[in-house]
């Protein structure tokens, strides 16, 4: 398997004051709700503002620290990692969440920029105009990749990711698996829709939040990775991986199954880029 890389950048706005707790044991947790606008150029050539929110965990000294300095609205750059989560729910279902660990929170100088720094949402929240969110994994393929379009033809690709994680618990190396969605539309979409599972891949993108009311009526809500950038990487040396593809073929992309994206991969935007 491809060895794992996994990092979050985000420059927004708290949202809200952090939030310090304790575990039973003694360690610090501190919740940081971040807001901001992602520029993006849409198929119009024209520039479009989206606004993202994201909650980050910060622990240790470096929570207790931060605590007493940070406050709503406080402009942020935060680095950290993905993490997935599972468990058993209530009604006996599986769930999972993918959040976001923060390993090192920096406040920012908004002297130098120009105009408008921040935007107000509805709810008096502030968002950091240009904004950073820049999520990069390496991981493999856990299923082939799926190739559909959307009712106006816009070609859209969705597979997961398997990120590998080594750490040291007193002293012993031990591993987890951390899963990530990814989306991908357009020609990108088409070129990694011939995708397989156990394929290595590197993927650049933005963290998008979904919600959706499932047919028992039930909010889902799920995190996942809308990419900009996947590049095909090798199995090994002389492996002749996924690097050695070329893209997908416009027989693949005819012979794809339509389908209402609303249905199948409840969005943020109807397309994101």
């Amino acid at each position: 398997m491809a060895r794992g890389l996994n990092t979050v950048y985000l420059a927004g706005t708290l949202t809200q004051a952090p939030e310090l707790r304790y575990t039973p044991g003694g360690l610090a947790i501190l919740q940081l709700s971040v807001g901001g606008n992602d520029q993006i150029l849409g198929d119009d050539g024209q520039q479009r503002e989206l606004a993202w929110y994201h909650r980050a965990t910060l622990f240790g000294a470096a929570a207790e620290t931060l605590a007493g300095q940070l406050a709503a609205a406080t402009p942020v750059l935060l680095e950290g990692r993905l993490d997935y989560r599972s468990w058993e729910g209530q009604d006996g279902q599986r769930r999972s969440s993918l959040d976001i660990v923060a390993s090192r929170v920096e406040v920012i100088k908004l002297g130098a920029r120009r105009g408008e720094a921040t935007v107000t949402d509805t709810k008096g929240q502030q968002r950091l105009r240009e904004a950073l969110n820049q999520v990069t994994v390496i991981g493999n393929l856990t299923r082939d990749a799926e190739l559909r379009y959307t009712q106006s033809g816009s070609a859209v690709t969705r597979f997961s990711v398997a990120v590998n994680e080594s750490y040291q618990v007193k002293g012993e190396w031990q591993e987890r698996t951390h899963y990530v969605d990814v989306n991908v539309w357009r020609e990108l979409a088409e070129a990694c829709g011939e995708l397989k599972k156990g394929d290595p891949v590197f993927v650049l993108g933005r963290l998008v939040n979904d919600s959706w009311t499932d047919k028992d009526g039930n909010r889902r809500y799920t995190t996942r990775i809308e990419s900009s950038r996947v590049e095909f990487l090798t199995r090994g040396p002389g492996g002749g991986g996924a690097g050695t593809r070329p893209g997908a073929s416009d027989q693949g992309a005819q012979t794809s199954q339509k389908l209402d994206i609303d249905e199948e991969f409840p969005p943020e935007e109807d397309l994101p880029f």
